[in-house]
């Protein structure tokens, strides 16, 4: 008889997962596959991993059943609470996505500043006509956000010689870098050239950046979202862009996915990617590792990591 239950949402991840558990921990941790789309037929699973990117549609298949932890695939959480039935309690996926979120911030600010979209409509005419562009060097480049994801953004960007300004919810120094506090954006934005924003969705970060915040970058500013699409105000967001004042590239939008008919969509200004920040190579092994700890946490009676919430 098991002593640990593991549900685990497709046969791959339990490959991935059984492969790194040693036989003895084979021998008392069952674990199984669930996508949480039908009934379990269980009353009780110790740990629930749950669908990627699904939590609306698969996580009220959870009431009737108790567990230990459940388990997400994302790091982003604020959709959650809403959907999770009573009695839970719920992990995030830190640790599993920050470098790739993190290269996808990068590689959007560096295609919208050497121009690269312009050049792929360009290969798609057969036209070969180049542009002066702007660089990433020498830039003054806020990272609004310096969590996780934030911070592997900063180391990202450090080779390129560029200014760094990281600013949180509240002035710190950390491990010798002056953070700013989210209450100096006034006197920051003026000289931000480059704004990269990684901060989390929900009420407290609803669009933070407004007509106001987005005013005060100077002309020729570019914004990169990789957090959550509900950070930006998006009228706000249409009416800089498409004036040519500002430019932005976009992995999160608001609504998701972007309605056909968005504005966003046709403003030359702006590059948008489908909400992949996390979706690499580098996670599948990633999200293996860390629910392979849960196990051994609740194994050997330790607190399981990265516990958000408890509903």
């Amino acid at each position: 008889m098991a002593s640990l239950t593991v549900s685990v949402p497709t046969a791959r991840l339990l490959g991935d997962v059984t492969a790194l558990l040693s036989a003895d921990e084979l021998a008392t941790v069952e674990v199984f596959e669930w996508a949480l789309d039908d009934a379990s037929g269980r009353d009780n699973i110790d740990i629930v991993v749950a669908p990627y990117m699904s939590a609306t549609k698969t996580l009220p298949s959870l009431a009737g059943v108790t567990t230990q932890l459940v388990q997400s695939q994302s790091i982003g959480w604020d959709d959650v609470p809403a959907h999770l039935p009573a009695g839970h309690t719920f992990a995030n996926a830190t640790s599993v996505h920050e470098a790739a979120t993190a290269e996808l911030a990068l590689a959007l600010t560096l295609a919208s500043q050497r121009r690269l979209p312009l050049y792929v409509r360009q290969q798609t005419e057969s036209t070969w006509r180049g542009r002066f562009s702007p660089s990433l060097a020498d830039r003054r480049v806020m990272v609004l956000g310096y969590g996780g994801v934030g911070k592997a953004i900063a180391a990202r960007l450090a080779p390129f010689e560029v200014e760094i300004i990281p600013v949180a919810s509240t002035a710190r120094d950390e491990d010798g870098v002056q953070v700013h506090g989210i209450d100096e954006l006034a006197d920051l934005l003026p000289t931000t050239e480059i704004l990269i924003t990684s901060l989390p969705g929900g009420d407290k970060t609803h669009h933070v950046i407004d007509d106001a915040v987005l005013s005060a970058l100077p002309d020729g500013a570019l914004v990169v979202n990789v957090g959550r699409g509900s950070l930006i105000d998006p009228a706000a967001l249409v009416e800089h862009t498409a004036s040519g004042r500002l430019r932005a590239a976009v992995d999160v939008t608001e609504p998701e996915p972007l309605p056909a008919d968005s504005p966003l969509w046709g403003i030359e200004n702006v590059l948008i990617t489908p909400h992949v920040g996390g979706a690499a190579s580098s996670m599948q092994p990633r999200i293996a590792r860390l629910i392979v700890r849960q196990i051994r946490h609740l194994l050997a009676g330790e607190a399981p990591e990265n516990v958000v919430f408890t509903s």
